[in-house]
């Protein structure tokens, strides 16, 4: 397999509105009383190709000693196979009606394909009427401006990303996990966040696992089935590695599970066509020798909101 090109899409820790202050924001805001900083709740959205869809992307206003009267949301597409970037384009602008100092506003921008593609250019085309001539790993960048009572106009550091995957990209919250090692339970890891990315159309990225956020590995799935399949190689097909060990998949790859069950009915998708809470369930581990492995499990949700 050829190494393939593959949208890293960082997970942008979401922050509360705890004081009007926001570290990460500073350079950009000087301080609360600057005024205009946004809170992005969605720093990931997942267009799936042929969806039909209609997204949806939140975020809130703090009131400070400056109000904001309104954001504006403007839209560039960059294309992940030549690097390309288009024009940037307002998408929408946002009236803010509480100006309450201390209050949180919050407010919601909806749109669809034909929204994120209207007067986008890239070398002086515009993008195609029909999603399935993009890329995977192609993506619209949404940015925040808001506007103050002083008169200022103030980019925000926080944005959302719009990439183009498949149906199983996209943001999960673990709802049930185990990690054994050498044949005894040690823990969990509920109640976190991981990262699907598409690589290409059929390939997934796992990223992370369970407490080793510099792991990765990557899996298909049968639509037909729901059954997983975690691939025992890395997209340069190199024997992959976990924490430095084999990796072991329920195919046979690497080594036996001795502690969990490793089959179909442990490494499936569970597919939401109704509201796409999807559910993923894997189980994988790495061998360090009989009687040395270690495995683990996991269920993920799909974020949705």
């Amino acid at each position: 397999m050829k190494k393939i090109k593959y949208l890293i899409l960082p997970l942008i820790a979401l922050f509360a509105f705890t004081s009007c202050i926001d570290e990460d924001n500073d350079e950009l805001t000087g301080d609360a009383t600057t005024g205009g900083l946004v809170k992005v709740n969605n720093p990931l959205l997942s267009y799936v190709v042929g969806g039909g869809n209609t997204y949806s992307a939140t975020a809130s206003i703090y009131q400070g000693a400056v109000q904001t009267s309104s954001v504006s949301i403007y839209n560039s597409f960059t294309n992940s196979v030549t690097g390309d970037v288009s024009n940037r384009v307002l998408l929408e602008t946002i009236e803010i009606t509480d100006t309450t100092i201390g209050s949180i506003s919050s407010f919601s921008l909806s749109f669809t394909y034909e929204d994120l593609i209207a007067n986008i250019e890239i070398n002086g085309a515009g993008l195609p009427a029909n999603d399935g001539l993009l890329n995977i790993g192609d993506f619209w960048n949404l940015e925040y401006v808001s506007s103050t009572s002083e008169g200022g106009a103030l980019n925000n550091a926080k944005t959302t990303k719009v990439a183009v995957g498949t149906r199983y990209a996209g943001i999960y919250t673990v709802t049930e996990s185990a990690y054994w090692n050498s044949g005894g339970y040690i823990d969990h890891w509920d109640n976190t966040d991981r990262i699907i990315e598409s690589v290409d159309a059929t390939i997934y990225r796992h990223a992370g696992l369970a407490y080793w956020d510099d792991n990765e590995f990557f899996f298909t799935v049968d639509n037909t089935t729901g059954y997983i399949t975690v691939m025992d190689v890395d997209l340069d097909e190199a024997a992959l590695l976990l924490n430095g060990s084999p990796v072991m998949t329920c195919e046979g790859a690497g080594g036996t599970f001795e502690s969990i069950p490793c089959g179909a009915s442990t490494s499936f998708a569970n597919p939401d066509d109704v509201n796409g809470v999807d559910e993923l369930n894997f189980t994988i581990g790495y061998f360090r020798g009989v009687g040395a492995t270690r495995e683990f499990y996991e269920k993920l949700v799909k974020q949705v909101d």
